[in-house]
C-alpha cells in the first residue's frame, strides 16, 4: 500500500523568553496501514499514538526543538520504542524541556529517512532555531516545514535562538527551489504550496527581524 499522509492537532502551550502562549500544533504521520514515522510529537503522546493505530513507529522526527514541537516525544518514544531524532544544533533548546534525557539520534542536512517506501530528505533550514530542518517528501509532492514556512511568509525571529536573515535565506535557498506545486505542510495553520508563497520573498528580504 503506498505511503499516505495522516495529520492531527495538539493543542497546548509554547514558551520561550519567560513568556507562554496557547498553541494548536500540526502532527504529521507519514506511513502506511503497517510503519509509519511522526513529524513533531507535540503535546498529547497518547492522542498519536492512537492515531498509529497499531502500527509500528520507525522515528519520531522533530522539526525543531521549541518545547511545543517535542513535549510528547519522549513518552511516544517510551509507549512505542521508536527514536527521537533531531538536528544536534538544537540540543540547547531540548535541554530547556528535557534536561535529563538527550534524543536518541542526529539529523543532518541531506540525511534520508524511509517509511512504507516513500522517501524523505533532510533540509536544514536554520532561522526559527538553529537546527529547525524540513522534510522533502518528493513521492508525495510535499515538504513538512515545521515553524520554518507557514501560509503567509517565514516564521517567528524575534525571540532567543532565531535570527530573520538566516530564515529567509533557508527559505530561498533550500524551499523555493522545490517544484512550485509541492504542498507545504506546516507546524501550524493551514498547508499551502511552495509556488504561492515564492512571490513574498522579496518583501521577506526587506523586512527587519
Amino acid at each position: 500500500m503506498a505511503a499516505r499522509v495522516d495529520h492531527l492537532v495538539t493543542s497546548g502551550t509554547f514558551s520561550l523568553d519567560g513568556g507562554t502562549w496557547d498553541v494548536d500544533n500540526n502532527v504529521w504521520i507519514v506511513g502506511d496501514d503497517s510503519e509509519a514515522i511522526v513529524i513533531d510529537a507535540a503535546h498529547d503522546a497518547a492522542a498519536i499514538e492512537a492515531a498509529l493505530d497499531g502500527r509500528t513507529l520507525r522515528a519520531i522526527v522533530c522539526t525543531h526543538a521549541h518545547n511545543d514541537h517535542i513535549d510528547a516525544a519522549p513518552a511516544l518514544a517510551a509507549a512505542t520504542g521508536a527514536p527521537v531524532l533531531l538536528h544536534p544544533d538544537d540540543l540547547p533548546l531540548w535541554r530547556m524541556t528535557h534536561p535529563d534525557r538527550l534524543p536518541d539520534g542526529e539529523l543532518e542536512d541531506g540525511q534520508t529517512l524511509q517509511v512504507a517506501g516513500t522517501t524523505l530528505t533532510v533540509l536544514h533550514t536554520p532561522g526559527h532555531a538553529p537546527g529547525a530542518v524540513c522534510l522533502h517528501a518528493p513521492g508525495l509532492a510535499t515538504v513538512f516545514t515545521g515553524d520554518t514556512l507557514f501560509q503567509g511568509g517565514p516564521g517567528a525571529t524575534g525571540r532567543s535562538f532565531s535570527d530573520h536573515p538566516t530564515i529567509v535565506a533557508s527559505i530561498r535557498d533550500r524551499l523555493l527551489t522545490l517544484d512550485p506545486e509541492t504542498v507545504v505542510r506546516t507546524g501550524h495553520g493551514d498547508s499551502t504550496t511552495i509556488g504561492a508563497e515564492a512571490p513574498g520573498l522579496p518583501e521577506w528580504l526587506a523586512q527587519d527581524s
